[in-house]
């Protein structure tokens, strides 16, 4: 049986360029709203059923607060786009939506 596979939200601070290579390995990313808060964005993700991507600390703040979401991968400035792009393929080939649930992941170079 094939699970549900991982679907990823990006939020304003990353590049789109890491959601359009993603999506030529098949691999569903969007790249949410310019402008809007980080609440808004966790909350949105969270109802479309995708792990926020973000180099934000604040979506951390947010979890350690208790608001429920589908997943926080967070990553650093210095990530490069290869960088998430390797380590998001990485997390779609081994976790289900299950695993990243109230979850944060903490972003490490994959080679």
């Amino acid at each position: 049986m094939e699970r549900e596979p991982i679907r990823f939200y990006l939020d304003e601070h990353l590049s789109p360029e890491i959601a359009k290579q993603l999506s030529r390995h098949g691999i569903d990313a969007l790249r949410g709203p310019r402008s809007d808060d980080d609440l808004n964005h966790l909350r949105r993700a969270s109802t479309l059923g995708r792990a926020v991507c973000t180099r934000d600390r604040d979506y951390v703040r947010l979890h350690e607060a208790g608001e429920e979401h589908a997943g926080i991968i967070k990553g650093l400035k210095q990530h490069t786009i290869g960088d998430w792009v390797n380590f998001l393929k990485f997390v779609h080939a081994i976790c289900a939506p299950a695993d990243l649930r109230n979850n944060v992941e903490y972003l490490f170079r994959v080679e």
